[in-house]
């Protein structure tokens, strides 16, 4: 068994790390919902299909940094982690970017009903933008070439 020690990891690692975590607990929050007078209704990010797929690219490249660098017997991919962890990071964040876009929001009745995103999408897409910065930072330090570069 692999001996993990946190204190080990880079900065950049830990940010990609936390932002996996912050993205989890995001999927557990209102994405989006609807509010008036006695009312409040909202789903949770389980329940925004590709949104809920952006959200679990963002978390399983959090989970593959950490894999990683724990030692975990890791299967051997043709690209290096750089190019993994953009990959999920970046395709993860512009799915969540998507779904949010594509929320329909609107207010009637003077703002006393609404309608649209909720906090969860919202710290879904900050996780996701901060961890695709990070990653493309492990990506400039690991040193390798593009996928289509080669």
């Amino acid at each position: 068994m692999a001996a993990y020690d946190w204190k080990k990891l880079s900065t950049t690692d830990r940010v990609i790390s936390i932002t996996s975590l912050i993205a989890l607990i995001a999927l557990f929050l209102p994405w989006e919902g609807a509010s008036g007078p006695g009312y409040s209704y909202s789903i949770s990010g389980f329940s925004t299909s590709y949104g809920l797929l952006g959200a679990l690219l963002v978390i399983a490249a959090g989970v593959y940094v950490v894999m990683l660098r724990s030692g975990s017997n890791m299967p051997k991919f043709s690209y290096g982690p750089g190019v993994i962890t953009l990959g999920l990071s970046a395709i993860g964040t512009v799915l969540v970017i998507i779904r949010w876009v594509s929320l329909p929001r609107g207010s009637y009745a003077a703002g006393f009903f609404s309608y649209g995103p909720r906090i969860g999408i919202f710290l879904a897409l900050i996780a996701g933008v901060v961890q695709s910065i990070f990653a493309l930072r492990l990506f400039r330090s690991t040193g390798e070439a593009l996928p289509w570069a080669k």
